[in-house]
């Protein structure tokens, strides 16, 4: 195993609704000829683990060898297939075979114990940081798959996004992953359009 990765700043995307749709984030620009990879390095695995996982922020989580960074991207990519093929015509059961016996495998292992210390507050822990946050993630996705919360599930309207993101707004017609970003970008596009060209 690898030399412990501290906790950083906030360095990856976050705010999507639900630990699966976060995940899903770190491959950006998904399908197109500009999509990134954020997991790129074994590194990049613990250093979200550190920033999105559930553990206190002095939490040092290793940094795991080759073979959970590669299944870590896999478990992504059958998230992203489990929720594509949720929201179609054959629901949750559209999902082949290869992807939902891996969304299991994962989903049986080992997620983060909570434990109540003595300020009151709430402490989560795991002997594999790393492993218990992917199982957390292949159990969210299976629970929002065959959930009424996916139809809700939205993908952002910015032209340079598209995240999916959990519409938990009261009237159910969010159009951005943020307000922050993507919603203040549009808007000030369209303010430039209006303006130039006299519209």
């Amino acid at each position: 195993m690898a030399s412990p990765s501290e906790p950083t700043t906030a360095r990856f995307r976050s705010g999507a609704g639900r630990l699966c749709l976060d995940f899903m984030r770190t491959l950006r620009l998904r399908g197109t000829d500009e999509a990134t990879e954020e997991l790129a390095a074994a590194r990049d695995l613990a250093d979200w683990v550190a920033q999105l996982g559930p553990y206190p922020a002095d939490t040092v989580v290793p940094v795991p060898d080759e073979a959970v960074l590669l299944r870590a991207r896999a478990l992504r990519e059958a998230v992203h297939t489990l929720l594509t093929a949720a929201r179609g015509d054959d629901g949750p059961a559209g999902c082949p075979p290869a992807e939902r016996d891996l969304l299991n495998a994962v989903a049986a292992g080992a997620t983060p114990a909570v434990r109540l210390d003595a300020t009151g507050a709430a402490v989560h822990t795991a002997q594999d940081p790393v492993g218990a946050v992917l199982a957390d993630i292949a159990r969210d996705a299976v629970t929002l798959a065959t959930s009424p919360a996916l139809s809700r599930v939205r993908a952002c309207s910015g032209p340079r996004c598209a995240a999916w993101f959990l519409d938990t707004s009261r009237p159910g017609n969010r159009r951005w992953c943020s307000m922050e970003t993507c919603g203040n970008t549009s808007k000030k596009n369209t303010w430039r359009t209006r303006h130039t060209t006299g519209a």
